[in-house]
């Protein structure tokens, strides 16, 4: 895919969700879930290492994002953002249920397993595409988070800030 259509898509993405600045990726999973009809449900997990940091397990009514609990706060939103990456572009792959069953929550339906991604390399085009939106979506942030006007309680800028308000956020 191309960068700078895969750029565009991105911030149409996040500003269709309606996500502002600072970014939360738990409050933009659980957007993009509520967007989409199916919740996204974040779950931390000890994986091996080496190994894969992340995976996307999608159920026949629930997506789940399993991601490395060993590991930084801001790596942590990156796998995450990466496996997010996977379910915007609908990437695919059949799994087993039985092998990732495990990891999953105790409270977890028995429904069936769809498909299951887990990210190891960058040699296949939708890991390179999925790593991409992480970055994207992170780089656009850290911007956004250093120029965007915080609010104030002060309400002689409530003009201000509504003459504003259409030029921050994911422009």
């Amino acid at each position: 895919m191309n960068e700078r259509r895969l750029r565009k898509r991105c911030k149409r993405f996040l500003r269709n969700l309606g996500i502002n600045p600072p970014l939360e990726v738990h409050e933009l999973c659980r957007l993009l879930g509520d967007d989409r009809g199916r919740p996204i449900r974040l779950v931390p997990y000890t994986l091996p290492v080496p190994g894969p940091f992340g995976m996307w397990i999608a159920t026949d009514t629930v997506d789940y994002i399993v991601y490395q609990r060993e590991t930084s706060p801001s790596h942590q939103d990156h796998i995450i953002l990466h496996e997010v990456g996977h379910i915007l572009a609908d990437h695919t792959s059949e799994a087993s249920g039985c092998e990732f069953r495990q990891i999953l929550p105790p409270d977890t339906p028995r429904g069936t397993i769809n498909r299951a991604l887990r990210r190891t390399a960058y040699d296949e085009e939708s890991e390179c595409e999925a790593e991409l939106v992480a970055t994207i979506i992170l780089e656009w942030s850290s911007v956004l988070n250093h120029v965007t006007p915080r609010t104030s309680e002060d309400p002689a800028l409530g003009p201000l800030r509504s003459a504003l308000h259409p030029r921050w956020g994911w422009m």
